[in-house]
């Protein structure tokens, strides 16, 4: 199985997951043999800074991945990512390698279309490269993704002790 991560740097397992599949500088592709990861690879998003919908999912599909973790997309983004077989999963946060072992756990499944998407009234299509012009939604979206990672590792940090 080859997981694609949408990814910040190209720090291979330790690359910080991007909040937005589309917008990241880079993906970390994960070949995996049942739980074993067999080989990594940074690969530059040739999309990044302006893409048209489509492009990155249909570059994903190109790099034979089966399933896509990211942080957020856009409801069109998911759909495009099922017509290609690939599983489409948001929520992702953290580095690859807590991103993977949380997908492969269980922890982390399902795609739902971003709060930016949404709050552009797109529904599950989004207007062709609209939400891509709004610089300051996305840095919102970011700015509260990153607030809720840090409510759970918070969270998280209570049960510990």
């Amino acid at each position: 199985m080859r997981i694609a991560v949408s990814a910040e740097n190209k720090n291979d397992l330790d690359s910080v997951v991007s909040p937005h599949f589309g917008r990241c500088p880079y993906f970390v592709l994960v070949d995996l043999d049942d739980h074993d990861v067999m080989e990594t690879r940074g690969v530059d998003n040739p999309y990044y800074g302006h893409h048209q919908p489509g492009q990155v999912p249909a570059f994903i599909h190109s790099l034979e991945a089966n399933v896509m973790l990211t942080g957020g997309m856009g409801g069109r983004a998911i759909v495009f990512f099922q017509q290609f077989g690939i599983e489409g999963v948001t929520g992702a946060y953290g580095t690859v390698r807590q991103s993977v072992e949380s997908y492969l756990g269980g922890q982390l499944k399902g795609a739902a279309p971003c709060k930016e998407s949404q709050e552009h009234g797109h529904g599950d299509l989004p207007a062709e490269g609209e939400y891509e012009k709004d610089e300051l939604g996305r840095l919102r979206e970011e700015a509260e993704m990153l607030r809720l990672q840090l409510e759970d590792v918070e969270d998280k940090l209570g049960k510990m002790g």
